[in-house]
């Protein structure tokens, strides 16, 4: 009886803390995000849309994050691709997919990694200076535990394994996109 009370007690323990680690991103989440990007003198500001409908299932981020850690960046996109969308990042022209995420505690916040399957956009002109294989969209964004929203996105990138086995930004096409908002507001 007290190993029962005992298992009972550990395994609202273990849901109460999972509970927790994720409190501060609400699914299915809608972002209408201020973006903005320096080039020199020039500024360029707009909205950038983000829908995520729900979280990856554990089962689909372990076998990508396997394949980019035991095979490349080629099996990633091989892994990733297949996998059902679960949101979208959008600006008024384009729009991609999210295939991945993952969530993770920061601080007093949240930070929510998103990568989608194809490129959002290359805002480069010159064709020298577009690389090959940047074939994602990735977006990084901190949920500041207050309704606060920052974040960085690359429209054209390719990812490397983090040690700890996780996608880690590792080319971009040109500077990191500044995003700026709060959830529930547009």
């Amino acid at each position: 009886m007290r190993a029962s009370v005992l298992m009972l007690s550990i395994a609202g323990l273990v849901i109460a803390m999972n509970g927790a680690t994720h409190a501060a991103v609400q699914y299915p989440l809608n972002l209408t995000l201020d973006a903005q990007i320096k080039s020199g003198v020039t500024t360029i500001t707009s909205k950038v849309a983000i829908r995520v409908d729900r979280e990856m299932l554990g089962t689909y981020r372990t076998r990508v994050t396997d394949a980019l850690q035991h095979g490349g960046y080629a099996n990633f996109l091989n892994a990733l691709r297949p996998t059902p969308a679960i949101g979208s990042i959008a600006t008024q022209q384009a729009s991609v997919d999210i295939h991945y995420t993952r969530e993770e505690p920061d601080g007093a916040g949240t930070r929510l990694i998103l990568v989608a399957d194809r490129p959002l956009l290359l805002l480069s002109k010159d064709p020298a200076k577009v690389k090959a294989g940047l074939e994602l969209t990735t977006v990084d964004l901190r949920f500041d535990g207050k309704g606060g929203v920052t974040g960085q996105m690359a429209g054209a990138a390719r990812v490397r394994p983090a040690p700890d086995g996780t996608v880690l930004l590792d080319t971009i096409e040109e500077e990191l996109i500044q995003l700026k908002g709060s959830v529930g507001k547009p």
